[in-house]
């Protein structure tokens, strides 16, 4: 949350969001993979 604070206050490209969020979403996703392949052990 403090992150996307600290992100506003400067004005983002479009493109730079885009690839920003695409970034946030694959970190998410391979660390729910992780979590699950522990899981799955």
């Amino acid at each position: 949350v403090y992150r996307e604070m600290k992100l506003r206050r400067h004005y983002e490209k479009p493109s730079e969001k885009r690839a920003r969020e695409h970034a946030a979403a694959v970190s998410r996703a391979r660390k729910a993979d992780r979590k699950r392949a522990e899981r799955d052990r």
